[in-house]
């Protein structure tokens, strides 16, 4: 037990990823001795890799091409797996903006204000920034699936509940229980498509995971218009619950554990003969005293993280502000359709997919760009073929460009009434520059942070969702004094003096920002 914790601390505050990522040699050069000499580098990564997995686990791969490595699964099992959790997010981001459609007949039917109506769809983004600390923490613990399973079951309980009497109360708090529950579609998908992809092809698993999701923001308010016109709005947390309940069964049939660390200990725990413990049966006080202080260190890891590691508390708040201004968009992207255009709640729906466009473009194309961005620098020889978290920085520079321009473009459109095109092709440019800055700090944060990235990815949102439940909130303030040419403005003012230079600032010193609070914490 000591050991397992004392690797736990080394674990919290220090990067752990997988092999160094090492050059493609055919890429490299064409000197075929120089191709050997990168062979036998590559093999010598691979006992490094392996070696280093037995030490910190007690059992290691059966060589570099074991089939029971995640890293050598069949493409099949990747992809069908990715697609899981990919739709498994869709439902996620589905619930975040299912309600937008709706808030007028649940305003009215739960008898309060739009302000309070906005908190009713803003606080599930709450609840998506409280609930990764526990999943994160549960499945590096105990792995992938079972917290996926769970995290969703729980999800669908509260999702249900929403509705149930008309309570004001139940659908505030209902909807954030339902979000901690959602948040494992967030938190696990990423460090899921790690388990089973090297650094080289980050870009590559993450638009296999992140296609379908992407259509969540378009599909959630035209499933919301479509019940909102046809049927009833309660309809709306009932119908949703009832498709992540399908795909939960196909989970349980199709997904595999992936969390190295986890099957590694199993297969120590086989080889010694210790697996079965009497005295840790669930039965036992033992079993619940040794899972809850697991729990508690696990929990601390990312606030760790967070506090001590400057490199975290950076891209947590250019993730914030990134997210806070999506989900003020989103909230109102069907007010401004119903209110500004005199357009119907389904009709004014279908601009949503918009959202959908700029995002499913970025996902696949960009993902494939960062890759090659990725191996392109990686594989010059100055750099030795090891690759660094800093080669995602040149990704960034579109994304953080196409903010600002989305938000200037959409304000003012819609301000002046301009043809419905000219503001979807605003909010199109938003989206490409919003999905690729949180793309490639997804692959930066994966790549620094590795074995422990569930973790580090908890830690980077919870800021973007307690933003991401405050910016709704003033919303309706912010367009009513401002409207929404300065309002959009003033947003994308505010972006370029905090989200504009971090491109440029990971590139030079994010070696140095790195290691601040690493070295701290190893010398203490």
């Amino acid at each position: 037990m000591a050991t397992a914790m004392s690797l736990n601390e080394k674990m919290e505050d220090g990067e752990t990823a997988g092999p160094v990522a090492v050059a493609d040699p055919q890429l490299f050069t064409d000197n075929p001795e120089e191709l050997e000499g990168q062979a036998e580098s590559q093999d010598t990564e691979s006992e490094k890799r392996l070696a280093r997995l037995y030490e910190q686990y007690g059992a290691t791969w059966d060589g570099p091409d074991d089939p029971s490595d995640p890293y050598n699964w069949a493409e099949w099992r990747k992809v069908s797996i990715g697609i899981i959790f990919s739709v498994g997010q869709l439902v996620t981001l589905m619930s975040a903006s299912i309600m937008a459609a709706a808030l007028g007949d649940i305003s009215r039917d739960l008898d309060i204000g739009a302000s309070a109506a906005q908190i009713t769809l803003s606080i599930y983004f709450l609840g998506l920034g409280v609930g990764p600390f526990f999943i994160a923490a549960l499945c590096e613990m105990n792995g992938r699936k079972n917290i996926w399973v769970i995290s969703n079951l729980w999800y669908i309980l509260w999702n249900a509940l929403c509705p149930v009497g008309k309570s004001k109360i139940l659908m505030i708090v209902s909807r954030f229980f339902a979000a901690t529950g959602a948040g494992a579609g967030i938190v696990l998908t990423g460090p899921v498509m790690a388990d089973m992809y090297h650094a080289k092809d980050r870009g590559k698993s993450l638009a296999i995971a992140s296609f379908l999701p992407y259509l969540g923001p378009a599909l959630g308010p035209i499933v919301g218009g479509i019940v909102v016109d046809l049927i009833y709005w309660p309809w709306l947390f009932w119908v949703v619950s009832i498709f992540d309940a399908l795909i939960v069964l196909l989970g349980i049939i199709v997904i595999k554990e992936s969390y190295a660390p986890v099957l590694l200990r199993r297969k120590a725990a086989i080889q010694s003969q210790q697996s079965a413990n009497p005295a840790l049966s669930p039965t036992k006080w033992a079993f619940w005293n040794d899972f809850f202080s697991r729990l508690i260190t696990y929990l601390r890891r990312p606030i760790r993280l967070l506090v001590r590691r400057p490199i975290i508390q950076i891209i947590s708040l250019v993730l914030a502000l990134n997210f806070g201004i999506y989900t003020l968009m989103l909230s109102t992207f069907a007010t401004l359709w119903i209110d500004r255009y005199q357009q119907s709640p389904l009709i004014g729906s279908l601009h949503y997919i918009s959202f959908s466009i700029g995002f499913c473009l970025t996902a696949q194309v960009g993902g494939r760009i960062m890759d090659i961005i990725y191996r392109r620098l990686r594989d010059r020889p100055k750099n030795k073929g090891e690759g660094r978290p800093e080669f995602r920085c040149p990704y960034m520079l579109p994304g953080v460009l196409f903010i600002p321009i989305g938000l200037f473009w959409y304000g003012w459109s819609a301000e002046y009434r301009i043809t419905w095109v000219m503001v979807d092709i605003g909010a199109i440019i938003f989206t490409c520059g919003s999905s690729i800055l949180a793309q490639a700090l997804l692959a930066y944060t994966l790549d620094l942070f590795g074995e422990v990235g569930a973790s580090a990815n908890a830690a980077t949102r919870l800021l973007s969702n307690v933003l991401g439940f405050v910016f709704p909130i003033f919303a309706p303030q912010l367009y009513d004094r401002l409207g929404y040419g300065w309002g959009n403005s003033l947003l994308a003012f505010i972006f370029v003096a905090l989200g504009l230079p971090v491109p440029l600032f990971l590139w030079v010193w994010g070696e140095k920002l790195r290691a601040l609070g690493k070295k701290k914490t190893e010398d203490n």
